[in-house]
């Protein structure tokens, strides 16, 4: 099943890190630990839900925020082309600048903590893709979030050597990033060895979070490492770092 007719829709509203205001759309299904995923553009494509059903089959309660595009829409070059611009012109996503964190991450960290308040446990997991795939890691600023996931993060775009290294977070967000990696929480990161538009930011990543970043890389030139170009080692990986992280076994096992 592709679609979202099974999925509890709301919205979530609270403001980004500059103090904006947002409203969005959720998307909400199963039971047990939280999960958010983060869609790529083009929006929640029929993959991204085929991808978060699996998660919900997993044993978890997954919500995806609709942040652009339109939900269960296919995507499609001329639909890719349409979102992109209109992504590029909205302020709470940063596009091109370094050393900045998302502002939509802000919203992003209260759904977290809201969804983490109401089903307990040691926190929740976050997986972005693509444009927001640094989202999720800068989403454990928040302690709420102990599983982060970085699906083939392309933000900002990776023009220059600059921005291709740069991960997307203000040097303060940095910092608490490390400090919540030292202090125990690991990264998991998915990316195809020669995808251009992830730039260099995986060996930052490893300079900066040292053994506590999980790299994961697969051979070719492929993009969408859990979607459209799906890998099943990649998505067996992610459920078994959700269910490591977020899980506590009981007494039994």
């Amino acid at each position: 099943m592709t679609s979202l007719e099974s999925w509890a829709a709301a919205t979530h509203t609270a403001e980004d890190l500059d103090g904006r205001t947002l409203t969005f759309p959720t998307y909400r299904k199963g039971s047990g630990p939280g999960v958010i995923v983060i869609h790529e553009v083009p929006g929640i494509i029929p993959e991204v839900i085929a991808f978060a059903e699996e998660v919900v089959d997993a044993g978890f309660t997954v919500v995806m925020p609709e942040l652009f595009g339109r939900a269960g829409a296919p995507a499609s070059v001329a639909r890719t082309a349409q979102v992109a611009v209109q992504v590029c012109v909205r302020r709470e996503f940063t596009k091109l600048a370094t050393g900045r964190t998302s502002p939509v991450v802000g919203w992003l960290r209260d759904l977290a903590r809201e969804l983490h308040d109401e089903l307990g446990g040691p926190g929740v997991g976050a997986l972005g893709m693509c444009f927001t795939g640094g989202f999720a890691l800068a989403m454990m600023v928040d302690p709420s979030v102990t599983a982060p996931v970085l699906c083939q993060p392309s933000t900002p775009f990776p023009l220059g050597h600059k921005r291709g290294a740069d991960v997307n977070l203000s040097p303060a967000d940095l910092a608490v990033v490390r400090e919540r990696v030292a202090s125990g929480c690991q990264v998991l990161g998915l990316r195809y060895a020669a995808d251009p538009v992830t730039g260099t930011r995986f060996d930052t990543l490893a300079a900066e979070l040292g053994d506590s970043f999980l790299r994961v890389e697969f051979e070719g030139r492929g993009h969408s490492t859990v979607t459209v170009q799906r890998q099943q080692v990649g998505v067996d990986r992610v459920l078994a770092f959700f269910t490591e992280k977020l899980i506590i076994p009981s007494s039994a096992d």
